[in-house]
């Protein structure tokens, strides 16, 4: 019997597979528990306009996510903030405050998440700042910490 996955089945498939199981199987496990739907025609149609629709989606996220990395690439954002005299900062600058300051100076709206240091910044300096945008698509710019 052919059955449509509702969600991943250990050693049968994924989500939204066109497997091929026993008629036992299906009608005593996978069907009662809504793991599974039969595969009729109108169903298998549905999914494959279902994938087409995830896979433009996907498409359009890795397009738009090229874009921003184009515009991010190269960029220096600047901090000033207090200091003491060896010029070890009070404080940090962190993830968050440069992803504010993203979207405050150039208008890139960058989640806080994506955006990789090195380590904490604590010390006036230049830092190499990588942002992951999307699987495969990332970006490099530096964060110049001045003494205020």
């Amino acid at each position: 019997m052919k059955v449509i996955l509702k969600q991943d089945v250990k050693n049968i498939g994924r989500k939204g597979d066109v497997v091929e199981v026993a008629e036992g199987y299906a009608r005593n496990f996978l069907l009662p528990r809504r793991l599974a739907v039969e595969a009729t025609a109108g169903r298998v149609k549905d999914l494959e306009v279902q994938k087409q629709i995830a896979a433009s989606k996907k498409e359009k996220e890795l397009q738009e996510a090229k874009a921003l990395a184009a515009k991010l690439e190269g960029r220096l954002v600047r901090f000033r903030t207090k200091t003491g005299e060896s010029g070890k900062l009070f404080g940090s600058v962190t993830t968050k405050e440069i992803a504010e300051t993203l979207v405050k100076d150039f208008g890139l709206n960058i989640d806080k998440r994506k955006l990789e240091l090195q380590g904490p910044i604590k010390v006036v300096g230049t830092y190499q700042v990588v942002a992951r945008l999307y699987p495969g698509v990332q970006s490099t710019f530096k964060v110049e910490v001045l003494p205020e």
